[in-house]
């Protein structure tokens, strides 16, 4: 039973976080793929982008509770804390490739907020608080919700979170800086190669 534990959780994590619904929204409200504009991404940013504030706004709450519903059942059922941060990072992961979108999603960051806040409220305040000083330094969503992904942690420990809350924000933090790191790539690739040409 605990073998079977460790792989049904995780397991419903990703396919719990690859239910991609900015792209339904989107396309049931204005009949495009949410990736063909803006960043790319499918996100809450760019579903308020596309649909409007309302929509955007269902968006966020539903891909918070995709990462809150995974996390919560494996803490109830389970209680070890190593599942439970599988399960989170599963979740983000689920969001960022998801299954039933061709592997192409967003961030994580509001999956893994609703995996803090399956664990400790006061966790994913600290972490929404972060995220806003962030975007206010950066101006930038994506790069403001993977610093908020890669630092969580540490800020989780400067408070004396050291619970499940902690392992999760370490595992999903490097869910979201892996995925971070392959979209820098791919847009310093096609860089480089619009320079190449513009040599020819």
């Amino acid at each position: 039973m605990q073998i079977l534990s460790y792989l049904l959780f995780p397991l419903l994590g990703y396919l719990s976080g690859s239910l991609p619904f900015s792209i339904w929204v989107t396309r049931l409200v204005m009949h495009v793929d949410v990736r063909d504009a803006g960043s790319g991404h499918a996100t809450t940013t760019n579903t308020i982008r596309q649909a409007g504030f309302g929509w955007g706004a269902l968006v966020a709450v539903l891909d918070v509770t995709k990462g809150f519903l995974p996390t919560f059942l494996a803490l109830k059922y389970t209680n070890n804390p190593w599942i439970v941060a599988l399960t989170a990072a599963f979740a983000v992961a689920g969001h960022c490739w998801p299954i039933f979108a061709q592997f192409r999603g967003g961030m994580g960051i509001a999956t893994f907020g609703g995996a803090l806040i399956a664990a400790n409220w006061f966790s994913a305040v600290i972490g929404l608080g972060l995220l806003l000083t962030l975007l206010l330094i950066f101006h930038h969503g994506a790069r403001a919700s993977v610093l908020t992904g890669v630092l969580i942690a540490p800020f989780l420990w400067l408070f004396h979170l050291r619970g499940p809350e902690f392992w999760i924000a370490l595992a999903c933090g490097q869910v979201m800086a892996y995925r971070f790191l392959i979209d820098w790539n791919r847009k310093y690739r096609e860089l480089w190669l619009d320079r190449e040409k513009t040599k020819q």
